[in-house]
């Protein structure tokens, strides 16, 4: 009697030490006080459904949190919807909040069309907003050029307003920007000068958004303004330049080519020339031996011979008179 007399304050101690962990466990696991406000705010929930959330790693607070706004805000939903999109890796209080948005606003969405908005990747309470007020996204710099070659640099800035019934599967901002770009470009190379693109930008928004460039895309736009028009490079001007460098160049590698033509032509020439002048001087050198062999023969006589020196001499004087040195004589 006396040991358990010792013993019963330690056990109690231990009794009470062991309540406090399982009651910080239980609270821990349990949310009671998600609980209680979830009854407070009229929203029926039982305690079985929180455990069973946390059996299946459902964050509690995930889902009652955007129950209870949808409750306050007349909406009814259902704590399976919810938990199943929490488990697909949906954002539940980003789809409720949306949901709560558009009753509000008028628009019809309902909670499978929203789950299917945000598992597909696109922010669907942004969407809602962006419905309702609509927002404007400007498109980079385009670079055009008009008929008469001056290039223009075109700034656009686009108002859409997202299409809910279109945001699975319709294209994104970067198509409408893409489209407005290309229609700018278009419209702008169809331009006669680009004083009128200048005096009148408006004729570019109308031919653009007259082209339904929102099809297929998540967005409808609303109007397209031209913010900015700048004037860019006389490309024609660069074009033509650059093409009369290349004739230049053409012209030179032609000219190079009739001159190296006429340059071997000449050569030729001055080789055939002296091929003659070597054949004449060979057949000069005949001369003396066939002159030998006719005084040895008896078909030239002394007085012959005399008569062809003169004439030598008298053709040598004459050439001497008319300025003339016996070189070039004998050359020509």
């Amino acid at each position: 009697m006396e040991d358990i007399g010792q013993r019963g304050p330690a056990l109690f101690f231990m009794l009470i030490f062991f309540g406090i962990i399982f009651l910080v466990t239980f609270f821990r696991f349990v949310p009671v006080g998600l609980w209680i406000t979830a009854m407070a705010s009229g929203v029926k929930v039982s305690m079985m459904q929180l455990i069973g959330m946390r059996f299946r790693k459902v964050v509690p607070s995930s889902i009652v949190v955007p129950l209870i706004a949808a409750e306050k805000a007349g909406i009814s939903l259902s704590i399976d919807a919810l938990e199943g999109h929490y488990l697909a890796g949906g954002d539940v209080r980003n789809v409720v909040n949306a949901l709560i948005s558009a009753d509000k606003a008028g628009i019809p969405l309902d909670l499978k069309q929203a789950t299917a908005i945000d598992l597909a990747g696109r922010d669907v309470f942004e969407a809602v907003q962006v419905s309702v007020n609509p927002k404007v996204i400007t498109t980079p710099k385009v670079a055009a050029m008009a008929k008469d070659g001056i290039q223009l640099l075109a700034v656009a800035r686009v108002t859409v307003r997202a299409n809910i019934n279109r945001l699975v599967g319709g294209a994104g901002e970067e198509t409408i920007l893409a489209r407005v770009g290309e229609g700018i470009v278009s419209t702008i190379g169809s331009s006669e000068s680009h004083k009128r693109v200048l005096e009148n930008p408006d004729a570019i928004s109308q031919t653009v958004l007259a082209k339904g460039l929102d099809a297929g895309t998540a967005f409808e736009i609303l109007s397209i303004d031209v913010a900015d028009v700048d004037v860019g490079k006389n490309i024609g001007a660069e074009l033509q330049t650059d093409q009369a460098e290349a004739d230049k160049r053409i012209a030179q590698a032609k000219a190079e080519e009739r001159r190296a033509l006429a340059v071997a032509t000449e050569q030729e020439y001055i080789a055939e020339a002296q091929r003659q002048r070597a054949k004449v001087i060979e057949a000069e050198a005949e001369i003396p031996r066939a002159m030998a062999e006719a005084f040895r023969s008896g078909n030239l006589g002394v007085m012959d011979y005399q008569k062809y020196r003169n004439i030598q001499a008298d053709t040598s004087m004459r050439n001497t008179i008319a300025g003339k040195s016996d070189k070039q004589a004998g050359t020509e």
